[in-house]
């Protein structure tokens, strides 16, 4: 049972852009691995701005220095 974790921004991704990478992801298992879709679990997390750090900064500092 092949399990991905897709971690994003909380940015405002649509739920039809978490549904196109839910299937996208279980289709790349499937063509690339010979996976079962049926078996496949894909996980999105979205993850504050504050809590993801780049090179010592969170994204939030980044983004409104314009990095």
């Amino acid at each position: 049972m092949p399990y991905v974790n897709i971690k994003i921004t909380r940015e405002g991704a649509t739920a039809e852009q978490k549904a196109q990478l839910i299937q996208g992801a279980t289709q790349l298992l499937v063509d690339v691995l010979g996976k079962n879709p049926n078996t496949t679990v894909v996980v999105i997390d979205e993850v504050d701005t504050d809590n993801w750090g780049i090179g010592g900064e969170s994204v939030t500092v980044r983004r409104k220095a314009g990095k």
